[in-house]
């Protein structure tokens, strides 16, 4: 079991004091998505610190409930990520720089998980209003008349660069960035985003903050990724707020709505899509984004089946990998940010969405997941074809994920329980001070 001792040394390595950091070198702040993922792997060894994580993020949490995508650590250099602190020009009520934007609210699938693995009613409790208030402004300041939620920028979206966008993006006019790109210190320019591609995504995000974080721009989607997101969230907190003696039933018609109106408005010829609301049309793409839908346990059948079809001719996961955009795909780029590699964080959200409906399609993305990590180690994504990787090394939710998959599904298809993990891993964890008590 060599590869979960190097999960966790990459977890550890990655560890602030009270969250993780994606990755020492290209994302050295506290991203909100991320920490999600890395809290489901830190539940199955340390899950005080799984609990540490969710808590730090929330810590940060605006007073219209939005959750922003990057917490800045104030002890990295300003120089050392652009846009930081000082394009975003904002602070959270706890006097933390953060950005202005969201991510995807995969974060009560998170906490719940948390819990499951170690019950702490304390800690469901604590956290599930902030977790309500990140929905709620989702509703109050995103939703659209036919029930959906939108996202204002491609970087609300987790994917980023994604084919899916070049459509709404092509009506955001490039200016310069005004600033040094610093992610290419680290990775080739063949696997980022383009200049263009930057100098948009700025323009969008500055024109956001200047409208005070409270209008859309030129940029504004309903995605099936965020809405899935979403719709999952409700269905958890309906099972947190019964674990705390609450009323479960109004998260459970919004968990029904949400799936309602994606399915009337986003799914067209088995896939589901993007909805542009500046023309309200949808972005016909071929994202993997459209498969994300199976994680909701209310979607119609032929729905879930179609999708089903699609992953395995238009994304061929029989091979066992799941591209982010279809190989067929004029657009596709199987190195290039979110234009067809695979990450394990977007397998692992349909792998959750098949483990119950195809069991059989679930293990063989598990066991992709597995061997890409074994073939290229914890790198930020991968080459779906020859499993080269790319992005980042040592990438934290690559090695919190493959923890979570080896107690789910187990190295070799049998699924191992926490204790065997924990037994695998004590030597780690006590010769080298990484148990619970370092969040003493």
């Amino acid at each position: 079991m060599t590869i979960l001792r190097e999960a966790v040394r990459v977890l550890v390595a990655n560890w602030d004091g009270s969250y993780t950091v994606p990755s020492r070198r290209l994302y050295p702040h506290q991203w909100s998505w991320d920490s999600a993922f890395i809290a489901l792997g830190n539940a199955r060894w340390s899950p005080r610190r799984a609990r540490a994580e969710l808590l730090s993020l929330f810590g940060a949490q605006w007073r219209d409930g939005r959750v922003p995508h990057i917490v800045f650590n104030p002890e990295v250099p300003e120089g050392a990520y652009f846009p930081g602190p000082e394009f975003w020009d904002v602070r959270a009520p706890s006097g933390t720089a953060t950005s202005g934007i969201v991510q995807p609210p995969v974060h009560a699938l998170a906490a719940w998980r948390v819990h499951v693995g170690e019950p702490d009613p304390a800690f469901l409790r604590r956290i599930y209003p902030r977790l309500v208030a990140q929905q709620e402004f989702l509703r109050t300041a995103r939703r659209s008349p036919e029930g959906l939620v939108s996202i204002v920028h491609p970087w609300e979206s987790g994917m980023d660069n994604s084919p899916a966008w070049d459509e709404p993006l092509a009506a955001v006019p490039a200016t310069s960035i005004g600033a040094q790109r610093k992610d290419l210190r680290h990775v080739s320019a063949d696997e980022r985003p383009t200049d263009r591609d930057y100098e948009r995504y700025t323009a969008l995000a500055r024109a956001y903050r200047d409208t005070g974080y409270r209008r859309a721009g030129a940029f504004a989607v309903e995605d099936p990724l965020f809405n899935t997101a979403y719709g999952v969230a409700e269905i958890v907190l309906a099972r947190i707020a019964k674990a705390i003696d609450l009323d479960p039933e109004p998260h459970r018609r919004e968990a029904a709505a949400i799936t309602s109106a994606m399915v009337e408005h986003l799914y067209d010829d088995g896939l589901f899509h993007a909805r542009d609301l500046n023309t309200g049309c949808l972005v016909r793409s071929h994202s993997a984004a459209g498969l994300v839908p199976l994680m909701l346990p209310d979607l119609p059948r032929e729905v879930a089946n179609a999708l089903i079809g699609t992953a395995l001719d238009r994304f061929e996961i029989k091979s066992g990998m799941l591209p982010s955009f279809a190989p067929g795909a004029e657009e596709f780029d199987p190195a290039r940010y979110w234009r067809g590699p695979s990450w394990i964080n977007l397998t692992w959200l349909v792998w959750q969405g098949l483990r119950h409906r195809r069991s059989d399609l679930a293990d063989l993305l598990a066991e992709g997941m597995i061997g890409a990590i074994k073939a290229s180690g914890f790198r930020e994504y991968f080459n779906p074809f020859n499993l080269a990787g790319h992005g980042c090394r040592d990438f934290s939710w690559s090695a919190a994920l493959i923890l979570d998959i080896a107690a789910e599904h187990g190295l070799h298809g049998a699924s191992a329980s926490r204790g065997d993990l924990a037994k695998e891993l004590g030597s780690l964890t006590g010769a080298d001070d990484l148990g619970d008590h370092v969040l003493a």
